[in-house]
């Protein structure tokens, strides 16, 4: 393998010729073998470096601390960076220690030697452009690093947001195709009132379209960032006026509505805004799990179960039952749910685990974060595509549940009185018998009366009359 050799402060190192990372990325390429998972394997984090560090180059351009040439190479390789360049030579580890400045320098590396290339000379030829003294100029990797987290997650917010849209209207065309189908609700699992199917699946469709709102406010926290602030907050080696006009590049660049932090050292060391966000997270893996719970009770049997619906067969469920067909898309989603409440926790801890001026442990919270959005993204794509859009209603079951049930009798409470109701209901338990049944033989009300208050349209919403 032909190589060439970089140095720094701990000696030199030969690295692939062809790599265009340098010395410090190789270094923790060897260190850093945590997860597998490289930068790349989230492009909206390189996106937001690339942003980042071209915001920045303008910004010392116009404040004169950049050569007019530098700062025009530079931001020539980020904008083919962000056009996808090079996206495989964002190699280091998502999880690493020194707060990011391993995932810091590999963009400024990369960026670097691009920006050479551009200007004619070889990889490493860092005399002419250097990753620290131009590439990361006006800048540390706790301001840098920390802003494109805030900025990432906002672009990987965008189509989660829009996933959950999806599934929200997949679930509310389900509610209008079940809108006249009648069914028992039930209260920890027991027979309660009824209600239509439609009714149910508009109360998922709602649940989840409320986390939608919660998502925005979360991005408007990540909206308040600290460039500017270099190492703690003080601005140490920035030009003056340098946050006000590199936020302002960035904000223009990423097309968010980004200001700068109104207290740069505090906005330094605080986890906030990403804990909110990991909250929020948690939240809907939540409602997306009792979703997914309540349809696979919803379906089970098919004949010995509540068979209310009628999930759509994908795969065959069992190698030994032959004909079994189980509801492998909730289940896949319901452990999807698990792992981003547990990636949660892991947020909260590492939040926790900031120290003074900084936080050490940034580089898993936005592993965590990005990975969970990832994830729940793709659990309502496969949730409303491979099942809900598929969903059947079982008619005559979900009638013949509403017959049997003892839970009618509450609609007849304010009729016949709760004493009555509790011994029609005790009765029909003992006796198989129905309510309607029950309410005749003992003239508690008369038939035309007893069918009218316990039609759907009666049963369904408030009382029209005492």
């Amino acid at each position: 393998m032909t190589t060439r050799i970089e140095h720094d402060l701990l000696g030199e190192r030969a690295l692939p010729a062809d790599a265009w990372y340098g010395i410090q990325t190789q270094r923790a390429l060897d260190n850093f073998r945590t997860t597998g998972i490289p930068i790349s394997h989230f492009p909206e984090l390189v996106q937001a470096l690339a942003m980042v560090k071209s915001a920045a180059a303008r910004a010392n351009q116009e404040l004169g601390v950049l050569e007019l040439r530098k700062a025009e190479a530079i931001q020539a390789a980020c904008s083919d960076i962000r056009a996808g360049a090079l996206n495989d030579q964002f190699v280091v580890d998502l999880i690493q220690g020194g707060a990011g400045t391993s995932t810091n320098m590999n963009a400024n590396e990369v960026i670097a030697n691009l920006a050479l290339a551009k200007l004619g000379h070889p990889k490493g030829a860092y005399k002419h452009l250097h990753p620290n003294d131009d590439v990361n100029r006006s800048q540390s990797t706790n301001d840098a690093y920390l802003t494109a987290a805030c900025l990432s997650l906002q672009f990987a917010a965008q189509p989660l947001t829009e996933a959950i849209g999806t599934l929200g209207d997949a679930l509310q065309e389900k509610a209008v195709t079940f809108t006249d189908v009648i069914k028992m609700g039930r209260t920890q699992l027991q027979d309660a009132v009824p209600m239509t199917l439609g009714q149910e699946f508009e109360a998922f469709a709602v649940n989840l379209g409320e986390d939608i709102d919660r998502l925005r406010e979360a991005q408007q926290l990540l909206c308040e960032i600290n460039l500017g602030g270099t190492a703690i907050g003080t601005g140490l080696n920035a030009p003056a006026h340098y946050q006000a006009l590199a936020v302002e590049h960035l904000a223009q660049l990423s097309g968010r509505p980004l200001v700068p932090a109104s207290h740069l050292i505090e906005a330094t060391s605080d986890m906030g805004a990403f804990v909110f966000l990991s909250g929020v997270l948690k939240r809907f893996a939540i409602k997306l799990g009792k979703l997914c719970n309540d349809l696979r009770l919803l379906s089970s049997g098919p004949r010995t179960g509540l068979g209310e619906i009628t999930l759509p067969p994908v795969q065959p469920g069992s190698s030994i039952m032959p004909g079994k067909v189980n509801p492998v898309i909730p289940e896949a989603v319901n452990q999807t749910a698990y792992q981003v409440i547990a990636s949660d926790l892991a947020v909260t801890m590492a939040a926790e685990a900031g120290q003074l001026q900084l936080n050490a442990m940034e580089p898993m919270i936005v592993y965590n974060l990005l990975n969970a959005m990832r994830m729940l993204e793709e659990a309502c794509h496969m949730l409303c595509s491979r099942c809900i859009k598929g969903i059947e209603a079982n008619r005559e079951t979900c009638a013949r549940h509403v017959e049997r049930s003892i839970g009618v009798v509450t609609a007849l409470v304010p009729h016949i009185g709760y004493a009555n109701a509790t011994r029609i209901a005790r009765q029909a338990l003992q006796s198989n018998a129905t309510i309607r049944e029950l309410v005749i033989a003992e003239e508690l009300l008369d038939p035309q009366r007893l069918d009218a208050l316990l039609t759907p349209q009666a049963m369904l919403a408030p009382m029209t009359e005492a």
